[in-house]
């Protein structure tokens, strides 16, 4: 079995000129710089969604998602805390599949403006990744007060981000490692 795990990341909000977008790319960055994640990177700008029939029956309409999230070891989200939860069209394309995300773990990047962090965001998207099969880490990474953390290149201005993405990043390995192992490994009715 390959040490290489396969992570996309997925931003999850569609506003213009958003933080989130600075945050996203960062970690998308560190992610690549590891030698054990083979990371993929979609935007839900990017996703065509349907405005009338909707649901898991058509995320075949959109396989380079599925064929990523069938591949994937774990998952990474990376979103904002709008009104105290997530935006509605990322919880539009989570639903596009279902089946495809069981036993994988999935870890949280929340971005907000004010103090909090997005940990509300977090909290929130619990119920709905339990649903759909995931595992959660239990170490977020959470950017409060964005617009002070990212210089107008994107550069992230705070230093003490280096330590807490590695370890946010270690946990979601070791999640992922053991997770897949034990899908190769022990019988489930889901698989």
């Amino acid at each position: 079995m390959s040490e290489i795990l396969s992570i996309p990341i997925l931003l999850g909000t569609n506003r213009r000129e958003n933080a989130s977008e600075n945050v996203a790319k960062w970690v998308f960055w560190k992610m690549q710089e590891r030698e054990d994640i083979e990371p993929q990177y979609f935007d839900v700008r990017d996703f065509a969604l349907p405005q009338e029939h909707y649901g898991t029956e058509i995320g075949g309409d959109f396989p380079q998602w599925r064929d990523a999230v069938i591949k994937a070891d774990g998952l990474v989200i990376v979103t904002p805390e709008y009104n105290h939860g997530y935006p509605g069209v990322l919880k539009s394309v989570l639903d596009l599949l279902l089946k495809e995300y069981i036993h994988k773990a999935v870890a949280f990047v929340s971005v907000s403006a004010g103090p909090w962090g997005g940990t509300r965001v977090c909290e929130a998207l619990l119920p709905v990744v339990r649903e759909l099969g995931l595992a959660a880490t239990f170490t977020d990474l959470q950017f409060p007060s964005v617009r002070t953390k990212f210089d107008g290149d994107g550069n992230l201005l705070d230093p003490a981000y280096e330590k807490r993405v590695q370890g946010f990043l270690d946990e979601l390995a070791w999640m992922s490692k053991s997770l897949r192992w034990g899908r190769k490994n022990l019988p489930s009715r889901h698989h």
